[in-house]
């Protein structure tokens, strides 16, 4: 499933799954690592400005929140089952898919499309939706991929990767429209990213 919270994969009574892979020490360094790489591009550019470090860790908090929350729980040793273990994929749009479900799906990753935008030097909605695609995918392969080899608790939906495109697209559209007005668009222009080649 590519949002959080992800429906847990349906699993035997009579399997058992022990080992969980904590998920502080796994989250934590991958959102210092964005915040980092997002902070020495700003210093390289000589941009570094204090709103656009907050804009920084603002996404790099969200990056480490979506991973813990869509990839995790982990369990490393699962139990055999003498039921068949299900595919954790769904590949069919529409069917079986809660209103909630996406709804829910659409808007985590609102702020997704709203900070990118901000830090892109020249957003477009294409670049936003494109980017938030890669990173709902991202997680979807992940998800099957832990499912498969280390008993997983979420599954991978396309679902879920159709609305949280969505949701980035619309995150895009909320900052263009604040940019149409004078006072918001001046209260964004200090978070926003520094322009090519500055």
């Amino acid at each position: 499933m590519c949002s959080f919270p992800s429906r847990p994969v349906p699993r035997s009574k009579r399997t058992v799954v022990f080992g969980e892979v904590p998920a502080l020490p796994v989250v934590i360094p991958v959102g210092v690592v964005v915040f980092a790489l997002l902070t020495v591009r700003l210093v390289v550019r000589r941009r570094c400005t204090l709103p656009r470090v907050a804009v920084a860790a603002a996404l790099a908090v969200y990056a480490a929140g979506i991973l813990a929350n869509t990839v995790f729980p982990v369990f490393l040793h699962p139990v055999a089952s003498s039921d068949p273990k299900p595919l954790p994929l769904v590949v069919v749009p529409f069917v079986d898919y809660e209103v909630g479900d996406a709804v829910m799906n659409m808007l985590v990753f609102v702020p997704l499309g709203v900070l990118v935008s901000l830090v892109l030097a020249r957003p477009t909605w294409w670049r936003v939706v494109v980017t938030a695609a890669a990173i709902s995918a991202g997680i979807e392969i992940t998800q099957f991929a832990t499912a498969q080899v280390a008993a997983g608790g979420h599954i991978a939906d396309v679902n879920d990767f159709l609305w949280n495109t969505v949701g980035g697209g619309l995150g895009f559209c909320v900052v263009a429209l604040l940019m149409q007005f004078r006072r918001s668009a001046r209260v964004l222009a200090p978070f926003r990213g520094p322009e090519p080649g500055a």
